[in-house]
Protein backbone atom coordinates (compact mmCIF):
# COMPACT_ATOMS: atom_id res chain seq x y z
CA UNK A 1 0.00 0.00 0.00
CA UNK A 2 1.72 3.29 -0.98
CA UNK A 3 1.39 6.41 0.59
CA UNK A 4 1.53 10.02 -0.29
CA UNK A 5 2.28 13.32 1.38
CA UNK A 6 -0.46 15.76 0.65
CA UNK A 7 -0.24 19.64 1.68
CA UNK A 8 -3.41 18.60 3.87
CA UNK A 9 -1.39 14.99 5.40
CA UNK A 10 -1.14 11.54 3.85
CA UNK A 11 -3.11 9.93 1.96
CA UNK A 12 -3.35 6.23 0.61
CA UNK A 13 -2.59 5.77 -2.95
CA UNK A 14 -5.60 6.21 -5.25
CA UNK A 15 -7.93 3.01 -5.84
CA UNK A 16 -7.50 2.44 -1.37
CA UNK A 17 -10.68 2.03 0.34
CA UNK A 18 -8.71 4.46 3.22
CA UNK A 19 -7.82 7.79 3.66
CA UNK A 20 -6.17 9.58 6.74
CA UNK A 21 -7.55 12.77 6.31
CA UNK A 22 -10.15 12.81 8.94
CA UNK A 23 -11.49 15.63 11.54
CA UNK A 24 -10.22 14.98 14.91
CA UNK A 25 -14.09 14.96 15.87
CA UNK A 26 -14.93 12.20 13.46
CA UNK A 27 -12.08 9.91 14.21
CA UNK A 28 -12.55 10.05 18.02
CA UNK A 29 -16.61 8.85 16.98
CA UNK A 30 -15.43 5.94 14.89
CA UNK A 31 -13.06 4.87 18.01
CA UNK A 32 -15.91 4.71 20.02
CA UNK A 33 -17.89 3.37 17.79
CA UNK A 34 -15.63 0.78 17.54
CA UNK A 35 -16.15 -0.56 21.23
CA UNK A 36 -19.67 -0.92 20.51
CA UNK A 37 -21.58 -4.64 19.49
CA UNK A 38 -21.68 -5.26 15.66
CA UNK A 39 -24.98 -4.65 15.32
CA UNK A 40 -25.07 -1.03 16.85
CA UNK A 41 -21.83 -0.60 14.97
CA UNK A 42 -23.86 -1.36 11.18
CA UNK A 43 -26.82 0.67 12.89
CA UNK A 44 -24.25 3.55 12.92
CA UNK A 45 -22.42 2.90 9.59
CA UNK A 46 -25.98 2.68 8.03
CA UNK A 47 -26.60 5.98 9.72
CA UNK A 48 -23.65 7.75 7.93
CA UNK A 49 -23.91 6.63 4.83
CA UNK A 50 -27.58 7.88 4.71
CA UNK A 51 -26.21 11.06 6.06
CA UNK A 52 -23.03 11.09 3.18
CA UNK A 53 -25.68 10.44 0.18
CA UNK A 54 -24.46 6.91 0.01
CA UNK A 55 -27.03 4.56 1.19
CA UNK A 56 -25.55 1.68 -0.24
CA UNK A 57 -27.59 -1.46 -0.54
CA UNK A 58 -31.61 -0.77 0.38
CA UNK A 59 -33.16 -2.85 2.94
CA UNK A 60 -35.32 -5.82 2.93
CA UNK A 61 -38.67 -5.21 4.19
CA UNK A 62 -40.51 -7.40 6.52
CA UNK A 63 -43.67 -8.74 4.89
CA UNK A 64 -46.02 -7.92 7.84
CA UNK A 65 -44.58 -4.50 7.20
CA UNK A 66 -44.98 -3.81 3.77
CA UNK A 67 -48.23 -2.69 3.68
CA UNK A 68 -47.69 -0.04 6.42
CA UNK A 69 -44.32 0.98 3.74
CA UNK A 70 -46.48 1.23 0.72
CA UNK A 71 -48.98 3.29 2.42
CA UNK A 72 -46.85 5.77 3.89
CA UNK A 73 -44.91 5.99 0.88
CA UNK A 74 -48.05 6.81 -1.08
CA UNK A 75 -48.84 9.32 1.98
CA UNK A 76 -45.79 10.94 1.54
CA UNK A 77 -46.31 11.24 -2.73
CA UNK A 78 -49.54 13.08 -1.78
CA UNK A 79 -47.95 15.17 0.09
CA UNK A 80 -50.11 14.43 3.51
CA UNK A 81 -47.98 14.75 6.34
CA UNK A 82 -48.53 14.21 10.23
CA UNK A 83 -49.42 17.93 11.96
CA UNK A 84 -46.86 19.93 14.26
CA UNK A 85 -49.05 18.82 16.86
CA UNK A 86 -49.03 15.00 16.13
CA UNK A 87 -45.75 14.81 15.89
CA UNK A 88 -45.13 16.42 19.58
CA UNK A 89 -47.31 14.26 20.79
CA UNK A 90 -45.83 11.05 19.58
CA UNK A 91 -42.33 12.48 21.07
CA UNK A 92 -44.05 13.31 24.54
CA UNK A 93 -44.77 9.72 24.52
CA UNK A 94 -41.23 8.93 24.78
CA UNK A 95 -40.66 10.93 27.48
CA UNK A 96 -42.88 9.21 29.75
Amino acid sequence: MMLARTGSGLHFAPGSVYCTNMTKLLEKALEAVRRLPPDSQDEIALAMLTLSGNEGEPEDVAAAHLPAVLEGLAQAKRREFAADAEIEAAFRRFER
